[in-house]
């Protein structure tokens, strides 16, 4: 600033004004290091977040993620966005998140999100990588971005410990194959790879996965219920929900009762599991897991 020509130079803040200033704001400080509120498109994500204990202040088709994810519990105040494949975005811009979970597999609406708040989408489910890895690579990077390191790595370390504790549990017995399920109508079922979250829950447990057909993206669906008869030793673990048709007709089909398992007694229903989640999915599959092949889970006819 110039006076008349002459430099005039400003007079300096005294520090007293200098925190008045900074008290009211009108002094800008550092940018924040982490965001501060999550909404999340994507279940894993969503899982993941509840488990670091970052704020959520919305999230994708709660009532079916109440029902069939189940834990971690979402706080009753969740915004509820609607279907993952069409969300409702004025819900979303009101419960104005610092940041967006998402993943791949809603890339087609990423424009319209990131309008609202940055997006991170991170990818869990990816042909030729471990989606546990990914699980554990996906928690770290949420800790990260949220500054809660520590809770990512207390939740890594936790899942593997749990993990291993049920494996020595059973190991302590034989176990049968698995053919881990779920089932579509009372002729066709979903089948879960090595290459899916369930087939890596089950190698860390020590159970070997009784499916040794090729999966698309860590499932084969449909599949003929006859394909459960390929290996004559293997249990079966139906994840419910199963269908009312199917609970009504599998009992009275002599397909069905004629599969190996069947006949053996090795059917078991295990309670709803996210089947492409995250670390907390995992864990939750190996607790049920467990229960099950202890003889804790209801068979199906």
């Amino acid at each position: 600033m110039t006076l008349r020509g002459r430099p005039v130079t400003p007079p300096s803040l005294s520090r007293r004004r200098l925190i008045a200033l900074g008290a009211a704001g009108l002094i800008a400080g550092p940018a924040r290091a982490a965001a501060e509120t999550a909404a999340a498109i994507d279940w894993a994500m969503l899982e993941t977040a509840l488990a670091l204990g970052i704020p959520m202040v919305a999230g994708a088709e709660l009532v079916l993620y109440r029902k069939f994810v189940i834990e971690p519990a979402l706080p009753p105040q969740t915004a509820d966005l609607g279907l993952r494949g069409g969300i409702n975005f004025e819900v979303l811009r009101r419960a104005a998140p610092s940041l967006i979970l998402s993943s791949p597999w809603y890339t087609r609406i990423e424009p319209n999100l990131r309008r609202i708040a940055p997006v991170l989408s991170l990818r869990i489910h990816e042909r030729g990588r471990d989606p546990y890895e990914a699980a554990e690579a996906a928690a770290l990077e949420l800790g990260r971005r949220f500054g809660r390191d520590a809770a990512a790595e207390a939740l890594i370390r936790e899942t593997r410990d749990e993990l291993a504790q049920t494996a020595r549990a059973l190991a302590e017995r034989s176990q049968p194959p698995l053919f881990v399920i779920t089932i579509g109508d009372p002729r066709h079922f979903r089948v879960f790879g090595d290459d899916s979250m369930v087939g890596a829950v089950l190698k860390r447990l020590g159970l070997l996965n009784a499916w040794a057909r090729q999966t698309s993206y860590s499932v084969q669906a449909p599949v003929d219920i006859v394909a459960l008869a390929d290996n004559a030793d293997a249990a079966i673990a139906i994840l419910a929900p199963v269908p009312d048709d199917a609970r009504r007709v599998l009992p009275q089909s002599a397909i069905w009762q004629n599969l190996p398992a069947v006949r053996a007694e090795r059917v078991m229903v295990l309670d709803p599991v996210n089947h492409f989640g995250g670390l907390p999915a995992a864990r939750r599959l190996g607790r049920l897991l467990h229960i099950a092949l202890s003889g804790g889970a209801p068979g199906l006819g």
